[in-house]
């Protein structure tokens, strides 16, 4: 085992300095204007990042006084928005369990964090998805994304079921593998029904009281997720 492990992570590591050897040569190439384009784009996440504080709670409850009954339209854009970047979106999930209870705050949540997903998918494809995919045919990664040119849904589903895997940063890697749009789409919505439901619904019990089932259901959708990941790293290595 340790002998057939050995080579694939010197294939890997050659993988890796290959794509950062190319990626290097590609940049030294641009045009001044692909320069300032790149470093626009990168300035504006940097601010975003950087200047841009997640609102608490009085904040929202402030916004909500003020947009009022336009305030749904309002956070579900600011949540669309926001998670275009890798900025936490726990705070936006629990917050619409408090502001609009369970069934309109899953609902607001859900369909917000899909179209931020589309998004960022989208861009970051366009973008990169030309210069990566002739990349993906080298032997450390050729059978990993042939698998989840086939079954990538399963992989993104599971991910999207362990809280603690960063939003954003999954949507970006995603773009960057034959994962079909559409399947990264759906198995973004469905995945992220357990976790975005239990920050919901733990929204809700801050208004209304404690909820001993709200921190166990976490625990075992966590446990899923991670099983999810199991199931599916072991499908990759019996691929021929």
């Amino acid at each position: 085992m340790k002998k057939e492990r050995q080579p694939y992570l010197r294939q890997l590591a050659d993988f890796v300095r290959t794509v950062l050897a190319d990626a290097a040569r590609t940049i030294r190439g641009w045009s001044l204007k692909r320069w300032l384009q790149a470093e626009l784009l990168v300035g504006i996440v940097v601010a975003v990042v950087a200047c841009v504080d997640v609102p608490d709670l009085s904040t929202l409850r402030a916004w909500a006084a003020r947009f009022d009954p336009w305030f749904p339209v309002v956070f579900w854009l600011a949540y669309v928005t926001l998670t275009l970047f890798p900025l936490p979106r726990t705070i936006w999930t629990v917050a619409a369990g408090i502001l609009f209870g369970p069934v309109e705050g899953l609902f607001l949540a859900l369909t917000a964090l899909s179209v931020s997903a589309a998004i960022s998918f989208l861009v970051v494809r366009r973008l990169l998805g030309d210069w990566m995919r002739p990349r993906l045919v080298h032997p450390a990664v050729f059978k990993l994304n042939a698998h989840l040119e086939r079954r990538g849904w399963f992989a993104i589903a599971s991910l999207r079921m362990v809280a603690g895997v960063p939003f954003s940063i999954l949507n970006y890697a995603a773009a960057l593998t034959p994962v079909p749009f559409l399947q990264f789409l759906l198995a973004t919505a469905l995945g992220s029904i357990p976790t975005t439901a239990m920050g919901v619904f733990f929204g809700e019990t801050l208004t209304t009281g404690p909820n001993p089932w709200a921190i166990t259901a976490t625990v075992v959708l966590a446990a899923v997720g991670i099983a999810g990941l199991v199931l599916d790293a072991k499908l990759v290595r019996e691929l021929p």
